[in-house]
């Protein structure tokens, strides 16, 4: 048994928006406080599967461009200097489902207040609030960093 087994998991999800961006350094500075591992967790779903009828879905296609824009996401967040392990997983799949699947045995699962769809102006996305309402552990919603003026 490794040593990163039995450290508390921080799960976040990771979806390009500046919420991920945000929940992402805060799973980071929690996972360092605590002695964790931070599981950085993102869901991909090919354009068929989100309302949208191609003519021909390349999945193999989709899948790289999903992983391509999540290790930029992590690279840019994250750079070279990382304080605690960061283990990253892509998944085919509802993003709500697939955080709720991640957050089982976790310390507790962050994510952003609003991710890349629905509606600007709500409190919450629906990734976030289903979140909150089923997870399997303690949830932390964060919202965008502001810069002030």
């Amino acid at each position: 048994m490794d040593a990163h087994d039995s450290a508390p998991r921080v799960v976040v999800g990771v979806d390009g928006s500046p919420s991920s961006h945000a929940a992402l350094r805060w799973a980071l500075r929690h996972a360092t406080l605590i002695g964790g591992v931070v599981d950085a967790v993102g869901a991909w779903e090919p354009p068929s599967r989100v309302g949208w009828s191609a003519p021909v879905v390349d999945m193999s296609f989709d899948r790289d461009v999903a992983e391509r824009r999540f290790t930029d996401e992590l690279q840019t967040v994250l750079g070279a200097d990382r304080p605690v392990e960061v283990r990253t997983t892509m998944v085919l799949g509802d993003p709500s489902d697939v955080l709720l699947d991640a957050s089982r045995g976790a310390e507790i699962l962050v994510v952003g207040s609003h991710g890349h769809g629905g509606f600007a102006r709500a409190l919450l996305g629906s990734v976030s609030t289903r979140c909150a309402q089923h997870a399997a552990c303690p949830v932390v919603i964060v919202r965008p960093e502001t810069v002030a003026a």
